[in-house]
């Protein structure tokens, strides 16, 4: 499928959110945005910061298909108010036991450097503290992943350590930041929740 077609079809597909942020609505991932998420995880630049190579668009959506089965984990679509399709958010791996979750960005490479990372990592965040029991969401990247270290950073997470040469992509070892955010760091953030917006 070209570009215009996907882009056509996405404009077609107008998508209500079901979460908002000041910038952004989060709607929930569907099997049917395998292609867009695909050609977002193709882009060199999200391959190397997230560590990823393309796989067969096939297996993309086998993945997304047991990610919506998922009980543990909440994918959403990241969406602009005129309806575009700018990126994919999930926050997976929750442990309503003991009140964790962690979080995963990825946005289409036209709309980096421009706040939406941040505004939808926000309304994630509001959800899992404002309507989920969790009291300490993580993430991880690489450490010379200047922009996702931004971006978090932005919306409150603090950097508890490392993982020292936890990866390996392109033939290099990495570390790995951890970052997170409590409840208690969350509440003390001067800033409109989502439900207020």
């Amino acid at each position: 499928m070209t570009e215009e077609a996907m882009e056509e079809l996405a404009a077609e597909a107008i998508r209500e959110p079901c979460w908002r942020g000041r910038k952004v609505g989060l709607s929930p991932l569907d099997v049917d945005d395998a292609e867009l998420i695909h050609r977002w995880r193709s882009d060199p630049v999200a391959a190397h910061e997230i560590g990823i190579w393309p796989q067969p668009l096939s297996g993309l959506r086998e993945r997304i298909e047991r990610h919506i089965d998922d009980q543990d984990r909440d994918d959403f679509i990241v969406l602009l108010p005129d309806g575009t399709l700018i990126g994919h958010i999930a926050l997976f791996d929750q442990n309503m036991a003991e009140g964790t979750a962690e979080v995963f960005l990825m946005l289409d490479p036209q709309n980096r450097g421009q706040g939406y990372g941040t505004d939808a990592l926000n309304a994630l965040v509001d959800l899992a503290f404002g309507e989920l029991p969790m009291h300490r969401v993580q993430a991880v990247t690489h450490t010379d992943n200047t922009a996702a270290l931004t971006t978090l950073g932005n919306a409150g997470f603090v950097q508890e350590g490392l993982r020292r040469s936890a990866c390996l992509h392109r033939g290099r070892r990495y570390d790995l930041a951890v970052l997170s955010l409590l409840r208690t760091e969350w509440e003390a953030l001067a800033r409109p929740r989502s439900w207020d917006l």
